[in-house]
């Protein structure tokens, strides 16, 4: 996997005209509602402070109310459509609905420019389910951790550079609405021109019907999470994060004048600060998860929203003693650099938290519904938005500060994640997995991404070197695996809890406990039968001297009741560390001997059913060579 980078997709034709087209939308949406936004706070004459409340707020609930009215409906849409052809009707819509933009600019209309703003938003309900199921048709499995980042770090830093062109062009020049009108019509047909370039791919269920009864599509739609509880999670995870975010950014004005005491050049440096840290944090997990889908980093990213949420407020509990600071005298203010670095770690933890749920979302829900489950995620991350926002309207009329506000919605995060951990514990476990892999090895990977199936049954069998091979291969291996283990080992303190989590299959010797043993193999038939992946130790224990065992004939039992295809590995550089018999054998303490060693997992072409237990030996051995 080593010299693969995720930036390597703008390069390929697959990926860079999605990437450009969504990135377009998301720019031209924010340049058109913060110049919209400007428009009603600055250029209107005679709009009371109310007035301007009002109509700010209606701005808002508008352009959320079709994620909550057409989410259901565009996700049958986008199951029936090819997606390109589909996408190119969508930003044809979008050119239109920017004429009608500058239409309402000319007019100098609120009204018909709240009108335009709804069906902006109704464009992007039909865009989102389109955009996220998407992807894995563009994209290999290896490549859904990188080009979700791009993605998700896009479309921050374009929403980001899209609000400050809308609010510039239109509070900076006296013709800002003309300048505006232009601007929101030459990028949508920038966006239409480069969706022509987007391959074809195929609709993915073309039988489905669009129910015209909202209220019914709305509830069907929901129900497409029912069954795949990880996938559910994954999805409340992705609201809880609107939900979090929709609150920390809904302050960040009047947080800046008010407690930070900045200026109009302020707001946009702590916006700045929030989204580029969202960008470098969504860029990143693709090197921290190895390419996989490295679920680990979630509880990661929400530790880092608690912690650095947390610190915000007692950096800064009190209003501001000066006022009117531009950007440059506020970063020079004692104590205002740390909040600047809370501000950034905020949005650099959220793009841990974000990216990886979205892969695991792509990578776990079946192609031919993924365009209503992620239809199912906008309208909660639409509700949750607005409970969002009601709740931060009853907490500060109640008297509540914005810090206070952003302090309880920080603890609120670390309740709702260790509850979200607790219903999955796959979660919490892959991230103790990655936390002490990665500390304690620097792990090669070769031939998991090209010979490791990406769907359906395999049996993955490997050399036995250490206790901790199979935390090592999981780690590795993008899909769940479910491994065979010697039962004393499957008991062990910590190790046996993530072993459990992790669904592993205990086992014993015939000699030792015939009734285990039985059970153990109509588990992993069971299994390979539901289409997961089994990963077994044919040695039938560590080895005590370094080198391979013979393989047992159990392995030909497995392939005999299920036959399914045999994905060879190979561990190499554990047999020095203290979790193999090396150190048992020297009389030595189980202490580690090097931090970050080096260790490698290889991986060799799928070998038939009917192969035995010898062929298999040979294959590993070969894999392995004279390393140890």
């Amino acid at each position: 996997m080593a010299g693969h980078s995720q930036f390597e997709l703008l390069r390929t034709r697959r990926f860079l005209p999605f990437f450009l087209t969504q990135a377009l939308g998301a720019f031209n949406d924010n340049v058109f509602k913060n110049a919209l936004v400007i428009l009603i706070a600055f250029k209107i004459a005679g709009l009371t402070s109310a007035d301007i409340n009002f109509w700010s707020n209606l701005a808002a609930g508008l352009f959320i109310l079709p994620f909550f009215l057409f989410s259901a409906s565009a996700g049958q849409w986008a199951e029936r459509q090819e997606k390109s052809s589909a996408i190119r009707k969508i930003k044809l819509l979008e050119v239109l609905i920017m004429m009608l933009a500058a239409v309402g600019f000319w007019l100098n209309s609120l009204p018909f420019l709240i009108g335009v703003l709804f069906l902006m938003g109704t464009q992007s309900t039909l865009f989102g389910p389109i955009k996220y199921s998407a992807l894995p048709q563009i994209l290999k499995p290896e490549e859904l951790v990188g080009g979700n980042g791009l993605i998700e770090a896009g479309t921050f830093l374009t929403i980001l550079l899209g609000t400050l062109l809308g609010g510039w062009l239109m509070a900076g020049f006296e013709w800002g609405a003309t300048w505006v009108s232009m601007a929101v019509i030459g990028f949508a047909v920038a966006g239409w021109l480069s969706s022509r370039a987007i391959p074809p791919l195929p609709a993915t269920a073309n039988d489905i019907r669009i129910d015209p009864n909202v209220p019914r599509a709305i509830l069907n739609t929901l129900g497409q999470l029912r069954g795949n509880r990880a996938v559910l999670n994954s999805v409340l995870g992705i609201s809880w994060f609107w939900f979090f975010g929709s609150i920390f950014l809904a302050q960040l004005p009047n947080y800046t004048k008010e407690y930070l005491g900045g200026d109009e050049s302020v707001a946009p440096m702590v916006l700045t600060l929030f989204s580029l840290g969202i960008g470098l944090g969504s860029l990143l997990c693709e090197k921290l998860s190895s390419r996989t889908v490295e679920i680990g980093l979630v509880p990661l990213g929400a530790l880092g929203l608690t912690v650095f949420g947390v610190d915000l407020y007692f950096a800064r509990p009190e209003a501001a003693s000066v006022s009117g600071l531009d950007w440059r005298a506020f970063l020079d203010l004692p104590g205002n650099l740390r909040i600047a670095i809370d501000l950034a770690l905020i949005g650099f933890f959220g793009g841990f938290y974000i990216v990886p749920l979205y892969a695991l979302v792509q990578q776990r829900c079946p192609r031919e519904k993924i365009s209503r489950v992620i239809a199912a995620n906008n309208i909660l991350n639409a509700l949750f938005m607005v409970v969002a926002s009601v709740m931060a309207i009853i907490l500060l009329n109640a008297g509540l500060n914005i810090p206070q506000l952003l302090l309880i919605t920080a603890i609120l995060n670390a309740i709702v994640a260790i509850y979200i951990f607790s219903l999955v514990p796959e979660f919490a476990m892959r991230f103790l997995v990655w936390i002490a892999v990665n500390l304690l090895y620097r792990v090669k990977v070769e031939g998991i991404e090209e010979h490791v199936p990406d769907e359906g049954p395999a049996l993955l069998v490997c050399n036995h070197v250490s206790f901790v091979d199979a935390l090592v291969l999981g780690g590795a291996v993008p899909r769940p695996v479910r491994f065979v283990m010697y039962y004393k080992i499957h008991r062990l303190p910590i190790l046996g809890w993530i072993f459990r989590t992790a669904k592993t299959i205990p086992i014993a010797g015939s000699k030792e406990d015939p009734e285990l043993m039985q059970r153990a193999f109509e588990a992993v038939e069971q299994a390979l039968k539901n289409g997961e992946i089994v990963g077994i130790f044919p040695e039938g224990g560590l080895t005590r001297d370094g080198e391979m065992a013979p393989f047992r004939p159990g392995v030909e039992r497995i392939l005999a009741k299920t036959p399914v295809p045999v994905v060879p590995l190979a561990i190499t550089g554990l047999w020095r560390s203290m979790w193999s018999r090396r150190d048992s054998l020297l009389g030595r303490m189980r202490l580690p001997r090097r931090l970050r060693a080096r260790i490698g997992v290889r991986a060799a072409p799928a070998l038939p059913p009917n192969s035995s237990a010898a062929e298999l030996e040979a294959k590993v051995r070969e894999l392995r060579g004279d390393l140890q």
